[in-house]
């Protein structure tokens, strides 16, 4: 699959913002930085689908400017006024040249949602590889008044029910994609399982908060 992280590099805070090449031009999440739809447009003619994760600020900062530039699907888990498809738990969506099946997944947000096919994970916020905590497994952050680790576990243990033996690259909202054999020599599953273990901790994903 061909995937590029469109804010690969930026000198603000956002999210990663994939843009998934393939029989469905999709957009996972817009990000923050200016100028994203001039990027998608250095790599595709036309965008199909925009897919949220979630609608925290981070992930939909520059969703207009798209919308506006490609007049694209948009599919979202909760009510947003130019959605046109919702995404709950249990329903697929085309995304580059595989179908993926959404998890909902809350705890970091209520309106979260990770997407997985038999080959390729999107995580959004509730699993990374890397950030500034871990560097090797993570969890999204649950200490705001709305979110709770408690749900973000069991969203956790319901993604590894539902995520097959042969995903094998997993991209997050936030550090860097994980590939199995060329990351490290070890699964998707794997890094799931060990941000599951870290997050049943109930310790403070950073230690200086």
């Amino acid at each position: 699959m061909n995937v590029v992280n469109l804010t690969e590099g930026a000198e603000q805070f956002t999210c990663n913002a994939y843009l998934v090449g393939g029989e469905t031009p999709t957009l996972v999440d817009a990000g923050t930085v200016p100028g994203v739809a001039d990027a998608v447009r250095s790599h595709v003619d036309g965008l199909d689908h925009v897919v949220l994760t979630h609608q925290h600020g981070d992930h939909v900062g520059r969703l207009d400017e798209v919308l506006d530039a490609f007049d694209p699907v948009l599919y979202a888990h909760d009510d947003h006024p130019r959605r046109d498809g919702s995404l709950a738990d249990g329903d697929s969506v085309a995304m580059g040249d595989e179908t993926f099946d959404v998890v909902h997944t809350p705890g970091h947000a209520s309106d979260h949602v990770a997407l997985v096919s038999d080959r390729t994970l999107f995580s959004g916020d509730v699993v990374v590889y890397d950030d500034g905590a871990f560097a090797d497994g993570s969890f999204g952050r649950t200490d705001a008044a709305d979110q709770s680790r408690e749900r973000l576990i069991e969203s956790l243990y319901d993604l590894l029910d539902r995520a097959p033996e042969t995903v094998e690259a997993m991209y997050a909202g936030h550090g860097g994609p994980f590939v199995a054999g060329e990351t490290a020599d070890e699964s998707v599953r794997t890094v799931v399982e060990r941000a599951l273990t870290r997050a049943e901790r109930r310790e403070p994903k950073y230690q200086d908060g």
